[in-house]
């Protein structure tokens, strides 16, 4: 078998393929060339069709273009334009003017809304004044008793308000959720109105088990921070929050909503509540009859609201205990502490424990800024360590139960912020976290069967509430039944 190279069959030689490659190299470039030549006669001849006149113009218009040939296989160079070309070229549609409808003034005819919401130092006349109608304030004033509750705008309300040639059209001000004054101008003049709209009233229910917190469990159920806190006054006469709460505990809630139109606006008062605390069950309804105090009652119809609170401050920790003897953190020496120290952060608001009448407003010593009240002939409490006292509240000055009196702070002998608070019974300190407290008068007689009759409901709903969240497993949530 004979096998021929093909490398040989391959090879040229230098000489050899450089002769056979110039050729078709300048074959190509001349080609190229004259392509560009004519692609450039037809774009002019395009591009100058696209200005003939739109009544003037063809669907399409032949050209005669004269074109360069080349035969295969020659080298001669360009050849001359000797052969003409006719071409159909398709030509862009003529433009079609199109007819642009005028644009109208915008709002000089034409009454439009808006809202405005008042700001912080906002009066009515300089909401007036923004909106440049302040000429038309007085007038609006003079419709009487109607637009007098403009005086009195607050931040975060709204007027919606439709002006138009002739200045203000119309103006919308919900004064609160149920009523809405309305202003609007006719030919006659401007007029008012306050109509009353209705809202629809809805029972919702929350339970909860407590983890970590009240408020937690509390937020995780579906509560506002107002329905907790109103949750922990209900029973704060009962329960100390910031001593008393474990985890395991245990509460629900039956309260209302307020809905307009489907939507809901806000929460209403609690109905009824339970809370379950180290095993103790505490139960409590609304109850505004007649010949009672509007209040929390319990099932056997006496009030919620004792004498005195278990704790003059919220949802505070208790930092030191009612204690016979105890080193000092300040002096370094034992003496009695003859009260209870709740930390919470400076300026925390303190409340007078009860009602009664403050005998002592200064500095006291160690005790830094310091309260005393009495309450009657038996009882008195203290407050310490205050960051500064309320503007009012003075010697002499007579407080209700929950009254703000103080800041708290760390005035006088004090290693951080936080309230010193005694009791005292006939002058004898007490521990306030276990004395027990007077119990408040029950309902007349004649008012605990109404009561009764008007809290069975709500607390059955509570029963089911409770046998819905155990079903649940315990977890926190809005009930429905």
């Amino acid at each position: 078998m004979h096998y021929r190279s093909f490398l040989k069959r391959d090879y040229k030689s230098r000489s050899t393929a450089g002769a056979t490659r110039r050729r078709p190299l300048r074959t190509h470039w001349r080609l190229r060339a004259a392509a560009f030549v004519a692609g450039s006669i037809v774009l002019g001849a395009v591009l100058a069709a696209t200005h003939d006149s739109a009544n003037n113009t063809p669907s399409s218009q032949r050209l005669v273009l004269a074109v360069p040939t080349s035969e295969g296989g020659h080298d001669n160079g360009i050849q001359a334009l000797g052969e003409r070309v006719t071409l159909g070229l398709p030509l862009p549609p003529a433009a079609v003017p199109v007819a642009t409808p005028a644009i109208e003034a915008a709002t000089e005819g034409r009454a439009t809304w808006e809202e405005v919401v008042v700001k912080r130092g906002d009066t009515l006349s300089s909401i007036f004044s923004r909106l440049e109608m302040h000429s038309q304030l007085a007038p609006i004033m003079a419709l009487g008793d109607a637009t007098r509750a403009l005086t009195s705008v607050h931040p975060g309300q709204v007027l919606r308000v439709r002006r138009g040639e002739r200045g203000l059209e119309e103006l919308v001000y919900d004064l609160n959720d149920a009523e809405r004054l309305r202003i609007w101008r006719e030919d006659s003049g401007l007029h008012a109105e306050t109509t009353v709209r209705d809202l629809e009233v809805r029972e919702a229910r929350a339970a909860g088990t407590i983890r970590y917190s009240l408020f937690e469990a509390g937020l995780q159920a579906g509560l506002s921070q107002n329905l907790i806190m109103e949750l922990a006054t209900i029973f704060g006469w009962d329960i100390d929050f910031a001593l008393d709460i474990r985890a395991g505990d245990q509460f629900s809630v039956l309260y209302e909503e307020y809905y307009r139109d489907g939507e809901k606006l806000r929460d209403g008062r609690i109905l009824a509540a339970e809370f379950i605390n180290q095993g103790r069950t505490f139960r409590a309804a609304y109850f505004n009859g007649e010949g009672a105090r509007a209040g929390y009652y319990s099932e056997d119809g006496r009030s919620m609201r004792k004498a005195f609170l278990r704790a003059p401050v919220d949802f505070h920790r208790i930092s030191s205990r009612f204690q016979p003897e105890r080193h000092h953190p300040v002096l370094g020496v034992k003496r009695p502490h003859r009260g209870v120290d709740y930390a919470a952060a400076t300026g925390t608001p303190i409340k007078a424990a009860g009602d009664g009448k403050v005998t002592f407003r200064g500095v006291k010593g160690g005790y830094g800024n310091t309260v005393i009240i009495q309450h009657g002939a038996t009882y008195s409490t203290l407050y310490a360590h205050m960051s500064k006292f309320r503007s009012g509240v003075g010697v002499g000055t007579r407080v209700k139960q929950g009254q703000i009196i103080g800041y708290v702070g760390m005035t006088g002998l004090a290693t951080g912020p936080h309230l010193h608070y005694e009791f005292l019974v006939n002058g004898v300190h007490r521990n306030p976290l276990t004395i027990k407290l007077p119990t408040a008068e029950p309902l007349p007689k004649a008012v605990i069967a109404r009561f009764q009759e008007h809290a069975a409901p709500l607390f059955a709903q509570l029963d089911t509430v409770r046998r819905v969240q155990l079903a649940q497993g315990g977890t926190a949530g809005s009930v429905t039944p």
